[in-house]
């Protein structure tokens, strides 16, 4: 008796990003030699449209080896879209005492940054 086999879940329409969108990026060919560092963080440095209608993409790596990933392929990228990101600012607490203790600090520097500016008036530009 054969086992079943699940269908594969492909999608229809396909994915396109933009530059300077950041992503995850899986490298098949490390990933299914079973190598170490096949996923990484990225942010899209380049966009390349072929005359068959495919989208390739050349990815800038934000780890710490740098470089740059040619020809990466929509299918093996994910979006991080930039509300995951910034849910802790969205999200923090407003009581002052706590609020900042369950914060990230890049998410303090932005908000007194924020208050910085907010507490003067705003200057205009210089002819």
């Amino acid at each position: 008796m054969h086992a079943r086999i699940p269908a594969v879940v492909t999608t229809t329409d396909p994915v396109t990003y933009r530059r300077d969108d950041y992503v995850l990026y899986r490298d098949p060919e490390r990933f299914w030699m079973g190598k170490p560092g096949h996923t990484v963080v990225c942010r899209v440095d380049g966009v390349i449209p072929f005359s068959s209608g495919e989208i390739r993409y050349t990815l800038a790596r934000l780890d710490n080896t740098g470089g740059l990933i040619k020809q990466a392929r929509a299918p093996y990228m994910r979006l991080l879209p930039p509300e995951d990101a910034m849910r802790d600012i969205d999200t923090a607490p407003l009581d002052t005492t706590t609020g900042a203790a369950d914060m990230t600090p890049a998410a303090v520097a932005w908000l007194t940054a924020q208050t910085a500016t907010v507490s003067r008036r705003p200057e205009l530009p210089r002819p």
